[in-house]
């Protein structure tokens, strides 16, 4: 068996199984080398199903391979505008061309960038995947005399056995990362590992989050749909982040209403769930401040959130119909949560919490006294985040 069968084996056997794209690229680019193909760079680029991003890839060279994602708006920059990537996409069929005596002002910029690292000649091809979708791929060369006949023949010899292996992890990572985006990442784990069903529950000890944008209804009948929107996604893109990076699952968007959820995970306590969920209104609130000042500048009226915090237990999972399913959280401590966050209103401070909350981070929230809750016999507590702006 030659080498190039063998790579085509190998592709179709191990690499379709291991779900590695970065060790599938290296032995790909490895056994072409030495099948005598001078390799010095190559990037391997799989188109996304996903709102967010676009595409990923695995850029290889001798010194060793890396993935990395492509989002939409990156593909109206000039790194993708007039690339080779655009060229094969667009016209269906390789592009082969020499890196030397380039065009300063016609030639795309990653020509002569590879050029000046000492590239010598440049192919880009398709790969082609059982669904139809059509992927690129892109080698550069040092060698003086660039790439042969000879050497283009083998590449492209070599891609169906690529595709077969890539198609299988380009599959999964589009599904997770589809999971992942709607879901949240906890969530998105359950469902992925089929332990969540329909009419199956996980309860777990969490604070629970409740985030509203306040005067949304006078925002939308009085601003352009244009502007409602993106009022929306800079709101959500402050509290999202701000709910991620303090370890929080983001689980669903009601309309303009944010719910998210502190779990305890790996053995963590209470009150570390609770500075946690403080954390997070404290960084969306100074997030939106921020945006704010930009929005004001503008001439367009500032965004306004009430957020409620509640601590207990929680049961989520998917409900719905056997041919439609949603991801929710469910329970007392969720409702309380809510009615929490409406009182935002009416104290002055944007961010609430219970009793169960304020007691387990020590010195973050205060008193407000004690208030009507809807569905709550007794009037309850209700302490206000220290620091944040009224």
């Amino acid at each position: 068996m030659d080498t190039m069968d063998a790579l085509s084996r190998w592709m179709m056997t191990e690499g379709r199984c291991c779900g590695d794209p970065v060790k599938v690229v290296s032995h790909f680019c490895t056994t072409l080398i030495e099948a005598g193909v001078p390799l010095w760079r190559v990037n391997i680029g799989q188109r996304f199903a996903n709102p967010l991003l676009i595409a990923w890839g695995v850029v290889w060279t001798p010194e060793g391979a890396e993935s990395y994602d492509v989002t939409h708006d990156m593909m109206l920059t000039d790194s993708y505008v007039g690339s080779s990537f655009e060229y094969i996409l667009a016209h269906r069929r390789p592009l082969h061309k020499s890196l030397r005596g380039l065009d300063p002002e016609a030639d795309h910029i990653s020509y002569h960038e590879f050029a000046e690292a000492g590239g010598t000649d440049y192919y880009a091809t398709l790969l082609y995947y059982g669904d139809g979708s059509l992927h690129g791929c892109t080698f550069v060369t040092q060698a003086d005399n660039g790439f042969t006949a000879e050497n283009l023949a083998m590449i492209e010899a070599s891609l169906p056995g690529l595709s077969c292996a890539l198609e299988p992890v380009t599959m999964r990572k589009s599904s997770r990362s589809l999971l992942r985006t709607y879901l949240g990442d906890g969530p998105s784990d359950a469902v992925w590992n089929g332990s969540i069903k329909r009419g199956e529950r996980t309860a777990l000890e969490a604070v629970v989050m409740f985030t509203d944008l306040r005067g949304f209804t006078a925002l939308s009948d009085s601003a352009s749909e244009e502007d409602v929107f993106d009022a929306l996604n800079i709101y959500f893109d402050v509290v999202v982040q701000a709910v991620e990076e303090a370890g929080g699952d983001v689980l669903k968007f009601m309309g303009d209403g944010i719910l998210s959820i502190f779990p305890a995970s790996g053995g963590s306590s209470r009150e570390a769930q609770c500075q946690q969920a403080a954390q997070a209104a404290h960084t969306a609130l100074a997030g939106l401040a921020a945006v704010n000042t930009t929005r004001t500048e503008t001439g367009k009226p500032p965004l306004e959130i009430g957020i409620g915090l509640n601590a207990g237990r929680v049961s989520y999972g998917n409900i719905g119909s056997p041919g439609r399913l949603d991801f929710t959280v469910l329970g007392a401590a969720v409702n309380l949560a809510s009615r929490i966050e409406g009182l935002t209103k009416s104290t002055g401070h944007p961010v609430l919490a219970s009793a169960s909350v304020a007691t387990a981070a020590p010195g973050l929230f205060a008193s407000c006294g004690r208030h009507n809750v809807r569905g709550v016999s007794a009037p309850v507590e209700i302490f206000f985040l220290r620091g944040g702006a009224t």
